[in-house]
């Protein structure tokens, strides 16, 4: 298992866009006015990271940089400030945890220790299958249905250690979990079921 992230990573001597890719990324790119296109760094960094494997090499942030006609170090600005890029490979399952206040204070400590148990793994640490990569991140933006996890681009919310083990085993071996809540309300509703806005004109919704 990876655990030293200090050390370097084995970097790829070249990366460009599928054909497929370099059009959805002109496409993207069409999006911004004239002069603009570095705006479209963001969106062009997820698809370079999509096509290597879920991170990004140096490499893959040059051809970014030259798609856009940006100097490389404004395009590794960009993929250092933000925790959604990942610059050493990750697992096939990227499992981010939430801590931040609203997930710890319904118990995220909880759901980080069912995930480490489970996987065998501490934070920033890959299976030695490679499978699952561990993660603790700040706000998800799922506060409501705290505590949380997101593995790759999927959010399991309403957590506890058991339901938490669950979808990791279900992973592992090679179910798809439901998504969403794990306790069955729907979307952000109360948790004990709707106690206003039940009905629609006066009858019943």
């Amino acid at each position: 298992m990876s655990t030293d992230t200090d050390t370097p990573v084995a970097q790829p001597d070249s990366f460009v866009f599928t054909d497929e890719n370099r059009q959805l990324a002109d496409t993207i790119i069409a999006r911004y006015p004239e002069g603009r296109q570095a705006s479209a760094v963001l969106p062009l960094l997820d698809l370079a990271q999509r096509q290597h494997d879920g991170w990004l090499p140096r490499v893959a942030m040059d051809h970014v940089a030259d798609v856009l006609g940006m100097a490389p170090i404004r395009v590794y600005e960009v993929a250092t400030f933000y925790t959604m890029f990942n610059l050493r490979p990750v697992g096939k399952h990227h499992v981010q945890v939430c801590t931040n206040l609203p997930c710890w204070l319904r118990g995220s400590d909880k759901v980080m220790h069912a995930c480490k148990k489970t996987l065998g793994i501490e934070v920033g640490e890959t299976t030695a299958d490679g499978q699952f990569t561990l993660s603790e991140v700040e706000c998800l933006g799922a506060c409501v249905n705290a505590p949380m996890i997101q593995v790759n681009d999927d959010y399991y919310e309403d957590l506890d250690a058991d339901s938490t083990a669950k979808v990791l085993t279900d992973l592992r071996e090679g179910r798809q979990p439901k998504k969403g809540s794990q306790t069955g309300r729907t979307s952000s509703e109360p948790a004990g079921g709707l106690t206003s806005l039940m009905t629609v004109g006066g009858e019943d919704a």
